[in-house]
């Protein structure tokens, strides 16, 4: 147990989990996304009656749904790390490819939800509501397929061994790519399907 706090305290408080250069990338796309964000809230504000008569024919319960699973696969990524700063590369591996079960449930999900949408006739230039709404949620499904594609490049290297009690950044890395996923997810989905 004492090796254990020693491993988990060997990172001065202040450092980022990581790679640096993650942290310059996750920066920049909270940013985009920030960007993003306060320009549907101005247009929201510009067309109320527009934007809440839209909102009510997107699938809240599947947004809700795919929170719990973004905010799960999260806690899976958490315990990703936790297991490699104890040198235990499989169980590392195994938590990522459970967040990546996880990022697929996302996935399949939001297809269904393009689907519906696409199979109804509505596109970007339907309004302004679905302009953003599109364009958001297919900015982030794309970013949740990056870090799919990140996280099992880490658990593959984890499997074979690729990392150690003590040498473990990509671990943090993609884990802090993926916790990045999972907030923009939460806001997207405050803001997009639920706030009226």
């Amino acid at each position: 147990m004492q090796s254990e706090a020693v491993v988990l305290s060997s990172r001065p408080a202040d450092d980022l989990p990581g790679d640096f250069a993650i942290w310059v990338f996750i920066f920049a796309e909270l940013l985009a996304f920030g960007i993003f964000f306060l320009a549907y809230a101005f247009a929201r504000s510009q067309d109320v009656a527009l934007f809440n008569a839209s909102q009510l024919t997107i699938n809240k319960v599947s947004g809700a749904v795919n929170t719990l699973v973004l905010i799960t696969s999260s806690y899976f990524a958490v315990r990703a790390v936790a297991a490699i700063r104890m040198g235990r590369n499989l169980s590392c591996s195994n938590w990522l490819f459970g967040a990546i079960g996880l990022g697929a449930v996302f996935v399949a999900i939001k297809l269904m939800e393009f689907h519906a949408k696409f199979s109804a006739g509505i596109s970007l230039s339907t309004n302004t509501f679905y302009m953003f709404y599109l364009s958001l949620t297919l900015f982030h499904f794309m970013h949740v397929l990056m870090g799919m594609v990140i996280l099992a490049v880490v658990a593959f290297k984890a499997r074979r061994g690729g990392y150690s009690a003590t040498q473990h950044t990509g671990v943090e890395t993609g884990a802090s790519y993926w916790h990045m996923v999972d907030l923009v997810w939460v806001i997207l989905f405050a803001l997009v399907y639920v706030i009226r």
